[in-house]
């Protein structure tokens, strides 16, 4: 959901800003797919974020600072969630197809218990549902990249082996977290917050500089570990046909 991942980049940006820094927009989605608190955590600890910080509070963040821009934050996206919630081309089609050969379709978020109580109304009123979810409510406030909520999936599924699983994912924190789990990951350039773009700002790209954008997100995805990237959801069952020889 949330082409471009622009719901929590939006309120990331909004508030830092009204803390008197003003993030650059790779600043932002580089931790993008971490647990909220951990993501703000992430983006103080950069070199220039940090030194703005420094200059404006004459020392560095502590835990109170980042529970005060958590607070705001949490804030800011509950308001807006709800109108980031569309469904991603393909994701329908190809869910039904995993349940058609009786794969069942589980979910990891960066969100908390909360916020998942607006995305899954509304993604259910778009046609999407999980079989399960966790969150990190769900894991200690371990998220990404931990393994741990999906480890929390496969005890749904009963799934006995790690072999058994594949991860798809939009970051590059879901790819460390597939990747610590030891199980197959996949990463999506389309839509992703790697790219950064909404449909139409994609769409509207010649093709050359879809072609130099797509290898810039294929290479992020490939040097976390991605065992493959694909361009969007269509391509999925293609993968999992080919390696897995499912049929």
């Amino acid at each position: 959901m949330d082409y471009g991942c622009f719901a929590p980049v939006q309120a990331f940006a909004e508030v830092f800003r009204a803390f008197g820094i003003e993030p650059e927009m790779e600043e932002v989605r580089k931790p993008m797919g971490m647990l909220k608190r951990d993501h703000i955590k992430a983006m103080l600890e950069m070199p220039r974020i940090r030194g703005l910080w420094i200059e404006t509070y004459k020392k560095p963040a502590e835990e109170e600072d980042i529970d005060r821009l958590y607070r705001l934050f949490e804030g800011k996206l509950m308001g807006i969630l709800e109108n980031f919630t569309d469904v991603k081309p393909g994701v329908l089609e190809t869910v039904k197809a995993l349940r058609e050969k009786g794969i069942p379709v589980g979910s990891t978020t960066g969100y908390t218990d909360q916020m998942m109580e607006i995305v899954t109304q509304k993604a259910e009123e778009h046609g999407y549902k999980p079989d399960a979810w966790f969150s990190p409510d769900s894991t200690h406030k371990r998220g990404r990249p931990y393994p741990y909520m999906i480890y929390r999936n496969m005890e749904a599924f009963a799934v006995s082996c790690a072999a058994g699983v594949v991860k798809v994912g939009d970051t590059v924190s879901d790819i460390k977290e597939g990747k610590n789990a030891g199980v197959f990951s996949v990463g999506i350039i389309e839509g992703s917050s790697e790219m950064g773009l909404g449909r139409d700002e994609f769409e509207r790209l010649s093709a050359e500089e879809k072609k130099r954008r797509t290898a810039l997100v294929r290479e992020k995805y490939r040097s976390a570990g991605a065992d493959a990237v694909i361009g969007s959801m269509q391509e999925l069952m293609p993968l999992l046909e080919s390696v897995f020889l499912i049929g």
